[in-house]
């Protein structure tokens, strides 16, 4: 079985009463950056903390490559793990920090410098061997955690929230470092964020957990045109899709007419199930409404609506406007457009909606059929 993959069957875990990981199922290739992203408490540090060996599972089993670890102690495991907090010692250099582990493990001195050097040069870090924590900006410190794991050179990096500590600025540069990093390295990557954002920008593939389990598994880009039930569909996206109530008035093969509240939209589906006087949910993504000249150019194929602006928020390279369409919706939807389009409080404007790039949802949240005829990537 080839080195770095990881899989999971059927593993559970419990606090006393209290069931946190409700069998989980899943397998990781060698080589991959997965993420697991979900609300706080969804049980995803502890799912990483699982195949770390810093807890043991209530059930099921845990290989990594072709060893069962489930019981097998962390320092047996294969693996090395960056923590939110940098934990570094203080009074150590870069250079030791990063060398510590290899030093306790009865390595030679000419073989850790030699490790500690290739590391340092990967992550830039070179000209800082000999600093002390306490001269390092907090990205700095956090790279010296990652150097301290790339010299033991696992099978399996194990990242729990590592740029939870930084700014905005650093957070962004950190993302990106930990992207080269992967892509230099190849190595298998499990990482931990309640932020779906660095989830879309870093994954190969997102495992998407709510109060537990796998609510749905696949690339970025699949979770993002098909999620498979309401709440990745809510979770993946920024801002988050929006959702109007309907009625299913019609449904054939090739098509599902939902009444909303003074309309009725037409939405093109592939494998839809659902019957006449069904209750359903449509959700369109904020970027996916187009708004004044836009609207008039567009293909034939979008339904035109009459809005009025609630609220405009500018964000530089984009403008969210919250809008009120009686028609479609009796709350407010909210619309993505660029930084400079000229919007206003209480202006009143057209805004286009393609039904293709509508999604629909049963009355369980289920999502029936796909946009564009693309089939969801839905965790078994």
């Amino acid at each position: 079985m080839a080195k770095g993959r990881v899989q999971l069957s059927g593993v559970t875990k419990s606090f006393g009463a209290v069931d946190v990981i409700k069998g989980v199922d899943l397998e990781i290739a060698p080589g991959e950056l997965t993420v697991f992203v979900g609300p706080s408490g969804c049980g995803k540090s502890t799912l990483l903390r699982l195949v770390s060996g810093l807890e043991l599972p209530t059930g099921g089993s845990i290989m990594i490559g072709d060893r069962d670890v489930t019981l097998t102690h962390p320092s047996k495991r294969g693996i090395a793990m960056v923590f939110q907090s940098y934990a570094l010692y203080p009074h150590m250099s870069v250079a030791e920090n990063m060398g510590f582990g290899l030093k306790i493990a009865g390595l030679p001195k000419a073989e850790i410098k030699a490790k500690v050097a290739k590391a340092a040069e990967i992550l830039k870090l070179t000209n800082l061997l000999d600093r002390k924590p306490r001269a390092l900006s907090g990205g700095q410190r956090q790279r010296v955690a990652i150097g301290r794991c790339i010299v033991r050179e696992p099978e399996v990096f194990l990242f729990d929230e590592p740029l939870s500590n930084l700014d905005a600025a650093l957070r962004g540069q950190m993302r990106v470092e930990i992207a080269r990093l992967h892509t230099k390295l190849g190595a298998t990557m499990i990482y931990v964020t309640h932020d779906q954002v660095e989830a879309m920008t870093l994954a190969s593939k997102i495992v998407v957990l709510n109060a537990g389990r796998i609510e749905q598994i696949g690339p970025p880009i699949e979770l993002y045109r098909n999620p498979a039930n309401l709440f990745v569909a809510g979770f993946i996206g920024s801002p988050q899709m929006n959702f109007m109530g309907g009625i299913v008035e019609a449904a054939d093969g090739d098509a599902v007419t939902v009444r909303l509240n003074g309309t009725s939209l037409r939405l093109p589906r592939h494998n839809a199930d659902v019957k006449r006087g069904a209750k359903v949910t449509v959700g369109i993504r904020p970027e996916h409404f187009r708004v004044g000249e836009e609207a008039e150019t567009r293909d034939d194929t979008a339904v035109e609506y009459d809005a009025i602006i609630d609220l405009v928020e500018r964000l530089g390279g984009e403008t969210l406007a919250h809008l009120r369409m009686p028609s479609l919706f009796d709350g407010v939807l909210v619309v993505k457009q660029p930084g400079d389009v000229p919007l206003r409080i209480g202006m009143g404007l057209r805004v286009g909606v393609r039904p293709s790039q509508c999604h629909l949802f049963d009355a369980d949240g289920r999502a029936v059929g796909c946009p564009a005829g693309r089939v969801a990537a839905v965790a078994a």
